[in-house]
């Protein structure tokens, strides 16, 4: 250790009471941390890349400083969906400080990333009042049916108002417009829900026919429209 003359000829005094970090809460317990392995907790995140043209949703699940479940949503960018890929391959097992310096490629996954370690380093975790904490897989109940992101795609115009194109429900086949030509309830298919009885064996036709369903007043509508094409 090099110090500088000026500290050297400092004289010394003596450091007054020290009591360490103060205690956050982790999964129901009140902890000092002093290092990675003393940090646990499930959170989420959010971050966007520099051209701010894509984002990330990240929710990680650690046990004692390491990363035991990642899950990386992604909306905007196709590249992002490739960077995504390989960060569901290499947090796992890496601890927070290591997957803080990790070249993830995608700057939005990079800056989710860095969002979670502050949430996860204050105490702001999703489970730091859980008691014991969340379970490994506890990541994938943010999850639609089917195991699908749940999504809101939304377009409107000036010249010709809104488009509802996917909710959270699924993906919108028709919107259904009153006497006024306002949107009062839509038809939908639920993407997740369906190709999970095709995989199980179901005839593609009637998997899509049982997972179509609406919302609002569909069925008193004055007109229905697509929204993709009309």
């Amino acid at each position: 250790m090099q110090y500088s003359r000026e500290v050297e000829a400092m004289v010394c005094v003596k450091q007054g009471c020290n009591h360490g970090p103060a205690p956050i809460p982790e999964e129901g317990k009140w902890v000092k941390s002093r290092e990675i392995k003393d940090i646990s907790g499930l959170t989420h995140g959010v971050g966007w890349c520099a051209p701010q043209q894509g984002a990330c949703k990240l929710t990680l699940n650690v046990k004692g400083g390491i990363i035991e479940e990642a899950l990386i949503e992604t909306l905007g960018c196709s590249g992002m969906t490739h960077s995504a890929a390989m960060a569901s391959e290499i947090l796992p097992g890496k601890t927070l400080l290591e997957a803080l310096n990790t070249d993830l490629v995608c700057d939005a996954i990079n800056t989710a990333m860095r969002e979670l370690f502050l949430q996860i380093a204050y105490g702001r975790t999703q489970s730091a009042f859980s008691e014991g904490g969340l379970t490994i897989g506890a990541g994938l109940e943010d999850l639609g049916k089917g195991l699908r992101s749940q999504i809101g795609t939304m377009y409107g115009s000036l010249l010709k108002g809104p488009r509802y194109l996917e909710m959270a429900e699924g993906y919108v086949m028709k919107i259904a417009l009153d006497e006024n030509d306002e949107i009062c309830g839509y038809q939908f298919c639920h993407l997740g829900k369906m190709m999970e009885a095709i995989k199980k064996g179901t005839d593609p036709k009637e998997a899509y026919e049982k997972n179509v369903g609406t919302y609002g007043r569909f069925d008193n509508a004055a007109k229905y429209l697509d929204p993709r094409h009309q």
